[in-house]
C-alpha cells in the first residue's frame, strides 16, 4: 500500500468514525456477515493449484451498545447464522477451511456504536466443512445427513457427546462412537467400544480400512465416505 493509499484509508476511517458517532446507527446482522466475508476475501491464501485457504475463526468486536443488541437477538443463534454465511461464501468462492468455522462476539470499548472490527485466525482442526467435492486420500470427505465434512486432521472422532470432533445427533450413537484415522495406507474406521456397534457396508466391524464410496452406519445414521481413489483409478 502506497503513501497516498494509506492517507486515503485514514481519511475514510476518520469519516466513517465521525458518521458513526453522529448517527449512532446500530450494527445489523447483514453488516456482520458482510464484514466476515470481506475478511475471508482479504486473507485468502492460495496454497496450491486449485486450493485457497481462508480463516476459519472470527472474533467480532462490537461497542457495548451493539453487543447488548446481539445478546438480545441471541448471540449463539446469530453466531450459527454467521457460520452458515461464511460456509456458503467459501463454497461459492471455492475456498477451503482447515478446521471448523467459529464465530464469537466480544465487547470492545474502543469500537464506536454502529462500527465493528473482525479479527481472524486460521486454526487447524480434525474436520472442516467441505466446500467442494474434491476428496483425496490425504483429505477424505464424509457426508452425514447431507452435511459434508473434510477430514483435515489425522484423527477424527464421531459421537453424540460434545467432546467428539463431529457431533452426531442420534440417540443410538455413543458419546465417543467412531474414530476415523487417515494414514498413508488409507483411512481406518475403528469402533470405540460403542454400545450399538459400527457397520461398514452392512457388516459389523471393530476396525476396517475404508474404500471410496463406502457406507458406514452408526446407530440410525448413515455416513458416506469418499477419498477420490475411484476417480484417480479411472484416469
Amino acid at each position: 500500500m502506497g503513501a497516498l493509499d494509506r492517507f486515503e484509508k485514514k481519511v475514510e476511517n476518520a469519516v466513517n468514525s465521525v458518521f458513526a458517532k453522529a448517527f449512532r446507527s446500530e450494527v445489523k446482522p447483514v453488516e456482520i456477515a458482510s464484514a466476515i466475508r470481506r475478511a475471508m476475501d482479504d486473507r485468502a491464501a492460495a496454497v496450491s493449484r486449485g486450493r485457497t485457504v481462508v480463516p476459519n475463526e472470527f472474533t467480532v468486536r462490537l461497542s457495548p451498545e451493539d453487543r447488548e443488541r446481539v445478546d438480545a437477538w441471541g448471540a449463539d443463534a446469530l453466531a450459527e447464522e454467521m457460520v452458515s454465511a461464511a460456509t456458503e461464501h467459501a463454497d461459492s468462492q471455492q475456498y477451503a477451511f482447515v478446521g471448523p468455522v467459529r464465530v464469537v462476539f466480544e465487547t470492545d470499548e474502543s469500537v464506536s456504536t454502529g462500527r465493528l472490527d473482525v479479527e481472524t485466525a486460521t486454526v487447524r482442526g480434525a474436520a472442516a466443512p467441505a466446500t467442494s467435492t474434491a476428496a483425496s486420500t490425504r483429505h477424505p470427505i464424509i457426508d452425514i445427513d447431507g452435511q459434508r465434512y473434510l477430514l483435515t486432521g489425522p484423527v477424527t472422532v464421531l459421537g453424540r457427546g460434545t467432546e467428539a470432533d463431529i457431533v452426531v445427533d442420534d440417540s443410538g450413537v455413543s458419546r465417543r462412537h467412531l474414530e476415523l484415522r487417515v494414514t498413508p495406507q488409507g483411512t481406518v474406521a475403528t469402533d470405540l467400544g460403542s454400545t450399538n456397534g459400527t457397520f461398514v457396508e452392512g457388516h459389523r466391524v471393530q476396525a476396517a480400512t475404508l474404500l471410496d464410496g463406502n457406507t458406514i452406519t452408526i446407530g440410525r445414521t448413515r455416513i458416506m465416505f469418499w477419498n477420490g481413489a475411484s476417480a484417480e483409478a479411472g484416469r
